[in-house]
């Protein structure tokens, strides 16, 4: 690999993540809303706050609330740097970081590859792969944490290929720290970490002692955990923060918004019965399956993978990624399963996907050489035109992707302003706070300060209501818990609520005292 073949592929990912950009007016859903309203309260002063509450799970006292109390804060803080700089938030400010990541991508992932197959050809085209990478294309450019866990998945595979010095085991823990300051499942990348520095110590000629050298590598977890840790220990009084450890007893996704908290627990877990909990970790298999077939192998890479994989199995860089990609099936599948098939495995995947785009054009070289000793083929130009082609595929199936996914981007931006904008005219002395499905999302479009629907009824809603002041509720379709089906469909007349009217299928409510 050339600086040109660097530049050449900087510059397509540059032009490509501005590109997708241009298609996005705002973060686009509830994770990437989260991050940029808490990086918004970041850059104005205000800390780790977020004057909106989306859970429930940590028995919140009001608003505003403890920031990151369920997400770990790496994209807040990222998305944070520009508008602090420039002492003014604005969406394009918060999402720059994110694009140039993403536009950095393709140069770590051609490296990851060429130290593995130490082929110029294959590395220019994992490049290409990831330019063009499918389904997570839209998502890597929004301030989400996709492209951090990604970037940091593939730098930690890159240090695996590289002679163990201090440096080294610092920069293994360090990765692992920022891994975890990302996501709550980045604590197994230390585990992972520092098995992997106990195996190296007993195959090759240890300059260190053992302990030395796993001291090195949680020392660089600290660095960035640390100041974490004391802030939740402050703030929470424990050192992680207390809402992700209850996710272990959802019985279905809408549980995450019980209110009170207390239904979520090991009790009610128990009681739901082993059919239920057995069921939910099929049904979980089964997407987190599907997740890896048609977005992390995009469907006709999957096979090449393995290929790949199988080809170099012996390779540390493989061993760890399959160990890691096991792993994490497992534990969105049988610890997490509403999360993990709701998002989480999507998400937590992201770290493994450098590997699997490095692998995949190993594994078609691999499969044109055995087709070629078959069928008589010139190899070299066989070559060509399959590794060609799976590019022309890679750009088939993210057009196609974004094509879906990028024409309703911004809509609920809009709507929420539409419903905010209809709550001022009708009501003389606007509620102050609004509960509504997507709490972050609107507080950033319309500056209102808004808590989240309870998993519930009409009783549970107005409980809710009650104790955190809020005055106006909005509910959307496609968006409802079950408890509210009643109230959407026959929406006049219901005691404690006076409806409004709708925006776009949003049903707006004035909540009486």
């Amino acid at each position: 690999m050339t600086r040109r073949d660097y530049l050449l592929l900087a510059l397509l990912g540059l032009v490509t993540a501005i590109i997708v950009a241009k298609f996005e007016p705002s973060p686009g859903y509830m994770d990437a809303d989260y991050y940029a309203a808490t990086s918004l309260e970041l850059a104005s002063g205000r800390g780790f706050s977020e004057p909106f509450l989306w859970n429930y799970l940590d028995d919140p006292a009001g608003l505003p609330h403890p920031s990151h109390a369920y997400w770990m804060p790496l994209a807040s803080l990222l998305a944070a740097i520009f508008p602090t700089l420039t002492g003014e938030w604005n969406w394009p400010a918060a999402r720059l970081p994110f694009i140039l990541l993403t536009a950095c991508l393709p140069l770590l992932v051609a490296s990851l590859s060429f130290s593995i197959s130490s082929r110029r050809d294959l590395a220019l085209v994992s490049g290409l792969l990831a330019i063009f990478s499918g389904y997570y294309l839209p998502y890597l450019v929004t301030t989400d944490t996709f492209i951090l866990y990604m970037f940091l998945g593939g730098a930690w595979f890159l240090l695996l290929a590289r002679q163990v010095t201090p440096a080294t085991l610092l920069l293994y823990g360090l990765t692992a720290g920022l891994m975890h300051l990302a996501r709550a499942d980045g604590i197994f990348w230390l585990l992972l970490s520092l098995c992997v520095v106990a195996v190296r110590q007993f195959r090759e000629r240890a300059v260190l002692p053992v302990l030395a050298r796993l001291g090195l590598t949680l020392t660089g977890y600290l660095l960035p955990m640390l100041p974490w840790f004391i802030r939740n220990l402050a703030t929470f009084g424990t050192a992680l923060a207390p809402g992700g450890s209850m996710a272990l007893w959802l019985t279905d996704y809408d549980r995450l918004f019980a209110y009170p908290a207390t239904q979520v627990d090991l009790a009610t877990w128990v009681q739901a019965g082993w059919q239920a909990a057995l069921h939910a970790r099929v049904w979980a298999l089964g997407i987190n399956l599907g997740n890896a077939l048609v977005v992390q192998g995009a469907v006709f890479l999957f096979p090449f993978i393995l290929v790949g994989a199988w080809q170099y199995r012996r390779e540390r860089i493989v061993l760890s990624g399959g160990i890691a990609w096991l792993v994490t099936l497992l534990a969105m599948t049988v610890a997490f399963p509403f999360a993990g098939a709701r998002g989480g495995f999507f998400h937590s995947g992201s770290a493994l996907q450098p590997l699997w785009w490095a692998l995949a054009p190993a594994g078609i070289a691999s499969a044109v050489s055995w087709i070629s000793r078959k069928r008589n083929w010139l190899e070299v130009r066989a070559r060509r035109i399959f590794l060609g082609g799976a590019v022309g595929l890679s750009l088939f199936v993210t057009v196609f992707f974004l094509a879906i996914r990028l024409p309703d981007w911004g809509r609920r931006f809009e709507d929420y302003r539409r419903v905010d904008q209809l709550i001022d005219n009708s009501v003389g002395e606007a509620p102050g706070v609004i509960m509504v499905a997507n709490p972050p999302g609107y507080y950033l479009a319309t500056g209102r300060q808004a808590i989240v629907i309870p998993d519930g009824d009409e009783q549970a809603l107005l409980a809710v209501a009650d104790r955190y002041g809020a005055g106006a509720l909005a509910l959307e379709a496609g968006r409802l818990v079950s408890g509210l089906q009643d109230l959407y469909d026959d929406p006049v007349g219901q005691p404690g609520l006076a409806y409004l009217g709708q925006v776009e299928g949003t049903l707006v409510f004035i909540i009486q005292p």
